[in-house]
């Protein structure tokens, strides 16, 4: 099923419905396919096909037409009836339209008389005139009403073949191999939609009720933000760390991968992945007896953004190696993690040591079994009307560890009673464990220091 969904993905073919008489006529059509032809679109059957789509609506004066949803499942094949909130293929997508597009125009079509650009914010193309055009050329405009809609494809295999199709190509990339045994491929929205089956609602509350209370029982929403596993790697096979500002900002697009394939490159760039640990977490919240599914927000790492942490709650799984946005507690906390130059490694720091704790904590990542370390941090949200819990470990164990020892919290629970106020709210704190990895699942999680603010 693998290989015939890479061979789906690389031999789809473009949009074949007929074309109005005077569409090859009209520079913007010509544009867009001399666009799609060009190296930055070789690779993708679906980048084109997106292109044209949008080019084609929009040239029928039909944008009201060109939304998220219609995108999905015009182009992506997506049934009517699905949700973007769980499938934001679209919006992956159009990050990497937007960047191909301006490629080429930096490149080979630098002496384009027009130029394509679809601003963020919407997927309706805008055709701007090219550094060497006549500065009173008209854009032209000509309407009919002549349909050149694509209607998806009725065999339901090759909805499956789509939906997979934008996967890792691990017959091309040989650390493929190695990779799955790290990482999970699946999407993140299986994770909701499975904890969300398995939960329970008639558990007692136990000790972390007043955080899981705190998070999920008010009046705001809360972001359940996992891991950007594909951000990891792209740090790690090119030895960069990269900061949140840089991550915003989508500078992973720009990291060297050597011997890394551009398609696989491409997957990594633009690929949702997580790992099977915040999967787990994942579904592990949503059977608490806690958790409000009208109020809480799946939303991976780079989809967030800094006004959602303004005014909500927000669970960070991951430390800042593969969830940037845990750097945002940095400033308050006595805790935080540093990766070492090249990626080699990384260091939970004690910023004020008290008795008997050291100045810091290191996990030696290439032995099967080792020491490691996990950082969880209750803290208040960036406009200081809600809260932020950020589960940190040195390595996926300790990430788990975190996870656990809340989910399973008798390990804590002196803790979280000790931040329990009188009135039952929960005071911030800090809490940091050690565990031991085996086979990167964790065992024997123990507090070895905490502060209660």
């Amino acid at each position: 099923m693998r290989s015939n969904a890479i061979q789906h993905e690389l031999k789809a073919p473009l949009p074949q419905a007929p074309l109005p008489h005077w569409f090859e006529n009209d520079p913007r059509w010509n544009l867009a396919e001399r666009v799609v032809v060009g190296s930055q679109f070789a690779r993708s059957a679906l980048l084109p096909k997106f292109l044209l789509f949008v080019v084609a609506e929009t040239l029928e004066e039909r944008e009201e037409e060109i939304t998220e949803h219609q995108i999905g499942v015009q182009v992506f094949d997506r049934r009517p009836g699905y949700s973007t909130a769980e499938d934001n293929i679209v919006r992956t997508y159009a990050r990497q339209l937007r960047k191909r597009l301006a490629d080429y125009f930096a490149e080979e079509g630098s002496t384009e008389p027009l130029r394509i650009e679809i601003p963020v914010g919407g997927y309706v193309p805008v055709f701007v005139r090219g550094a060497e055009s006549e500065p009173d050329q008209e854009v032209l405009r000509v309407p009919s009403p002549v349909s050149i809609r694509m209607h998806p494809a009725h065999d339901p295999a090759s909805n499956l073949d789509t939906a997979v199709a934008s996967g890792w190509n691990w017959r091309r990339w040989p650390l493929g191999a190695a990779l799955l045994v790290v990482y999970s491929v699946l999407l993140v929205w299986i994770a909701w939609f499975a904890g969300a089956r398995g939960r329970t609602s008639n558990q007692s509350p136990g000790p972390a009720h007043p955080l899981w209370a705190a998070l999920f029982q008010g009046p705001a929403n809360t972001y359940i933000v996992p891991a950007d596993a594909g951000f990891n790697l792209l740090e790690d096979l090119s030895h960069r760390p990269l900061a949140l500002a840089g991550y915003l900002q989508s500078s992973y697009l720009d990291l060297p991968l050597a011997g890394v394939d551009a398609h696989s490159a491409g997957d990594l760039r633009s690929q949702q992945f997580t790992s099977f640990v915040d999967l787990q977490t994942v579904a592990a919240l949503a059977r608490l007896p806690e958790y409000n599914p009208e109020r809480v927000l799946l939303r991976f790492p780079r989809d967030l953004r800094i006004d959602d942490l303004k005014h909500s709650n927000a669970v960070l799984i991951g430390s800042v190696g593969s969830n940037p946005w845990a750097a945002i507690v940095e400033n308050d906390a006595n805790f935080r993690i540093v990766y070492g130059q090249g990626m080699e490694g990384a260091t939970i720091l004690n910023a004020h040591p008290e008795p008997g704790e050291a100045v810091s904590y290191i996990s030696q990542w290439n032995v099967s079994a080792h020491e490691t370390f996990a950082l969880i941090a209750f803290l208040p949200n960036l406009g200081g009307n809600g809260r932020l819990l950020v589960l940190q470990g040195l390595d996926v164990a300790g990430t788990q560890a975190a996870a656990e020892a809340l989910t399973h919290p008798d390990t804590i629970a002196p803790i979280l009673r000790r931040a329990t106020r009188p009135d039952g709210s929960l005071r911030c704190f800090e809490i940091l464990l050690r565990s031991t990895s085996i086979e990167s699942n964790s065992a024997g999680t123990q507090v070895i220091a905490s502060r209660i603010y």
